[in-house]
Parts: C-alpha cells; structure tokens; sequence
C-alpha cells in the first residue's frame, strides 16, 4: 500500500460511484496536520502533505474534500467536450497572449516561409501546406515567442523580488499536466504553450516558479510569498484553468 514518502505510488478514493486517483507529494517542511489539495488542468488531483502524515490521514483529508474535488475533475472534463480538435487550415481560431487570431494558411516558395502576426490573423507561408507541416511551423513559432516573451517577463519580475536578482537558467518543455516547475538546482522549465495565455496568467506562473527558489514546496511560507508579490493570484490561477483545455489543445 502506498504511503507519503511515495509521491509515484498509485491513491485513489471512491466518490460518488467514481474512483478519484491522485499523487501524495511529501513535503518535510510542511506543519504537522496540514495537508493541502490541488486539483490542475485538465484534471490531475495533487496532495501535499506533511512526510510523517500517515496513510489514514491523507485519504481522511481527501475524502473531507471529496466532493470540491469531483466537482472540479467534472468541470474540466465538462469543457474538454467541447474543444475540437484542430485539422491546421485557414480559418481556424489560434490564441497568442489572451488574443485571439485567424489562421491563414499561405502556399510560398521555400525562400517564403514564414509565420507572423498581420492584424487579427497568424499567417503561415509554407511551401507545404499539409496539416502536419502547418502543425511544426506553429509549433516553432510558437516556442520562439515563448522563449522571449517569458525571459523578458522573468526579468521584469526579479526587480521586484529580493531573493533573486539574476535570470535563473529556463527552459521550455511541452508538458500535458503542467504549466511550470522548479528544479532543486534551481532551473525554471517553463510550458511554451502557455506563451497563448494572458500576460498575467503568465506572470502567476513564473511568480509561482520563481517563489520556489526561496521556498522549495508548498507550504505556508510559498503561499506567504505569493500573497505578498501578487494579491490577485488566486484569481489568475482560476482563469488560467478555465483557459486550460483550449491552451494545451495545439
């Protein structure tokens, strides 16, 4: 049987006729008693707790909270019916920074090729205009966008916070479950799609990642550091996950 110190162990609990799976994370930090409940787009359940809380105590607080959870699981699953899946022809809707855009799709010589924003459309001239070729050139685009606009927003956001003046090394990785993550050597690994959320839903994430590199969990000290930098943090987390499906639906 699973146990705290087992964060890739299988948990799970029985709510409403349905088996609600999630991950322990154990945080030695963390007060004793205090265990936290996160549920993340498109409808992964996280479980931070103490490294000494037993197993009765975590499947106690998960079932306390069983039915905020579900409900969650069920709404994300609710707005994942209706994202179509994209066929990479002109005028289909694409999103950069909040916006919206029209897709045209452009035949060029390869001496051509090019993708860019022309008012309220993304063109993509292409000597191949295969979905699948259409696919790459947003891809590359689209991480090409990211590397800048989220450097730039890093380093707008280190003015501000005293226990980091230098950019700490980035990287992009195209991650299903996540926006962001901090590693212990304190690399910041950053989703390029989430180059198409509003700017500050953008910085919610780095601000959330750059906070791990004072506090390396989610305890109450992170939540401190967040609350003190960024008031209206909640909120942006909220409609980010509501913007969830359609951002990391490439």
């Amino acid at each position: 049987m699973a146990d705290a110190s087992s964060p890739e162990a299988g948990w799970s609990i029985h709510y409403g006729g349905e088996v609600i799976r999630f991950v322990v994370r154990s945080q030695p930090q963390r007060l004793r008693g205090s265990i936290a409940i996160h549920v993340e787009p498109p409808g992964r359940v996280l479980v931070d707790a103490p490294a000494d809380a037993s197993r009765l105590a975590i499947l106690a607080a998960v079932r306390k909270r069983a039915r905020w959870v579900h409900g969650h699981l069920t709404g994300f699953r609710r707005r994942h019916t209706h994202v179509l899946p994209r066929e990479y022809v002109s005028g289909e809707t694409v999103i950069y920074l909040g916006r919206r855009y029209r897709l045209k799709v452009i035949p060029a010589t390869a001496a051509e090729a090019a993708v860019k924003l022309c008012g309220s459309r993304l063109e993509i001239r292409s000597p191949d205009t295969a979905p699948a070729s259409i696919r790459g050139a947003m891809e590359t685009w689209y991480r090409a966008r990211a590397r800048t606009v989220f450097a730039a927003r890093i380093d707008d956001m280190l003015t501000t916070l005293r226990w980091k003046s230098t950019r700490p090394p980035m990287r992009l990785q195209a991650m299903k479950t996540q926006w962001g993550s901090c590693s212990p050597t304190g690399k910041i690994t950053l989703n390029p799609w989430l180059v198409k959320a509003p700017r500050d839903c953008i910085d919610y994430v780095i601000l959330h990642e750059l906070s791990h590199l004072r506090e390396h969990n989610h305890s109450p000290r992170f939540f401190k550091l967040l609350d003190r930098h960024m008031p209206a943090w909640r909120q942006r987390k909220a409609r980010l996950d509501e913007l969830a499906e359609v951002i990391l639906n490439l």
